[in-house]
């Protein structure tokens, strides 16, 4: 049993000193007005989250919506480059101006801050977690229908701070075929849960291969998983994406929004009818 801390927020166990929650979310800038925050989580690394992210960002934008994609991956930022975008964000005593995409969606990473795109970030986890907050607070977004949170692997600083400061209205679990990694996942999910954030469904990328002469799936990476893990944890599946060396090559060269046909365009069409924006 560890020791309290008298840290009621980031404790799950029930005992005569806990108090009643507080509310710790952070106020955006106040020129932006974000209408759903959807984060987008795995917990495990590797499985193409960042490609979902940026691709649901895209299709949402397609749809006519006016898009953000906050890139809380502070160590492993990608989401500029996968936009194509490389100039650094400016700013003014009003805050932070993201950067905008050749189709109209609104970025922050700390790539957009850095004086070089490859300076590593050697920093430890509340300073991450503050950069992510400010992420938050000091950008002027403006008016956007939806802000994409690409959040890191794992249940620790970021996620929880997000989770904690933003008004995050829903989140997107994206898993792939292996066991190993559905049990990681459910982690995130549990951690959502937690929360008391919304677990909008399930995605699974990279569920299979399909042969560009043929036609036929072949499972790279096993048999899908998504439907039974989907099962367990009472969740919809919103899609099963394949794995495709053309948006690998889209994303690389900064064309995520020109790669078609979009493969999260059906889940931003649910989102959109789920959401009502």
């Amino acid at each position: 049993m560890s020791e309290c801390t008298h840290d009621c927020s980031s404790c799950g166990a029930s005992c005569g000193e806990r108090q009643e929650p507080q509310d710790l979310h952070k106020p955006a800038n106040e020129l932006s007005s974000i209408k759903k925050v959807i984060a987008v989580v795995s917990g495990k690394g590797g499985v193409g989250k960042s490609a979902v992210t940026c691709s649901l960002a895209a299709a949402m934008a397609q749809r006519g919506k006016k898009v953000g994609v906050l890139d809380a991956d502070i160590t492993g930022p990608s989401v500029p480059k996968a936009f194509g975008v490389h100039q650094r964000a400016e700013g003014s005593e009003l805050g932070i101006y993201p950067a905008v995409s050749h189709g109209g969606v609104e970025l922050m990473s700390l790539n957009l801050l850095t004086e070089r795109e490859t300076d590593p970030v050697i920093w430890r986890g509340p300073v991450i977690a503050g950069a992510v907050q400010q992420f938050w607070t000091d950008v002027i977004w403006g008016d956007l229908d939806y802000l994409f949170v690409d959040m890191p692997p794992g249940t620790g600083d970021v996620p929880l701070t997000v989770f904690q400061s933003l008004p995050v209205d829903g989140v997107i679990v994206v898993s792939a075929p292996q066991t190993l990694v559905g049990m990681i996942v459910t982690k995130a999910v549990k951690m959502a849960e937690m929360m008391n954030i919304p677990v909008l469904g399930l995605v699974e990328n990279y569920s299979y291969f399909k042969c560009p002469g043929c036609g036929k799936e072949y499972p790279i990476f096993g048999e899908s998983t998504i439907d039974i893990l989907g099962a367990q944890l009472s969740l919809p599946v919103l899609a099963k994406l394949p794995l495709d060396p053309a948006l690998a090559r889209a994303m690389d060269e900064g064309k995520v929004e020109d790669y078609a046909p979009n493969p999260m365009a059906q889940v931003a069409a649910l989102l959109e009818e789920k959401t009502g924006v």
